[in-house]
């Protein structure tokens, strides 16, 4: 199952990379053409526009499963396990419903641009809302996913201000790190093992 996950986490990233480096080629192409030439290509805005659309989507997506979203986790790690689990069911239960309106909206206007089109390639600008639908639904799953692990107390699930949200992504047969030591101000903390040039 982990390495199912890892794989298509890889192909997520790898088709973000090569969309990325083909809209950084269109555009630049595109500035060199017009500058140099007094010409340009006409679709480049437009396919740029609309990988960008699905880079950010995709990306959120990937940040998600990789609990890269930013977040103010100070009050959670203080809090008592059986209290910041309580804290967590009620936030993903508040994404799940954002992501519910997101996807819902996104339906909507992928069913709206099914009948209007783009100016110069018309292709359906169904294409732009789609970006929101397969994003929503696999963030959904996500957050369905890890909250089953917070109910049952499964040691996969993430919870806010866990002291190492990464533990998840980890190789199964890679030792856990360092635990966490608390030095000086409460506040602040370092692995067992770190040396003070390292803090």
């Amino acid at each position: 199952m982990d390495r199912v996950k890892t794989l298509l986490e890889r192909i997520l990233e790898y088709t973000m990379a090569a969309l990325l480096a083909v809209m950084v080629i269109m555009v630049f192409g595109n500035v060199v053409l017009r500058y140099l030439f007094g010409s340009g290509i006409a679709s480049a805005e437009e396919i740029s526009r609309l990988m960008f659309v699905w880079l950010v989507f995709l990306g959120a997506t990937l940040a998600l499963r990789q609990h890269k979203h930013l977040g103010l986790e100070l009050l959670q790690a203080r809090l008592p396990v059986p209290v910041r689990r309580v804290c967590a069911i009620i936030s993903h239960l508040l994404i799940l419903y954002a992501l519910w309106l997101f996807l819902s909206g996104s339906w909507t206007q992928t069913k709206i641009g099914l009948t209007t089109y783009s100016t110069v390639l018309r292709f359906p600008m169904a294409f732009y809302a789609a970006a929101g639908v397969f994003p929503a639904i696999a963030m959904i799953l996500l957050v369905l996913i890890n909250l089953y692990r917070i109910i049952t107390g499964s040691p996969d699930g993430y919870m806010p201000g866990d002291p190492n949200p990464d533990h998840i992504l980890d190789d199964p047969g890679k030792p856990d790190p360092a635990p966490i030591e608390r030095v000086g101000d409460p506040g602040l903390a370092r692995p067992a093992n770190a040396t003070l040039r390292e803090v």
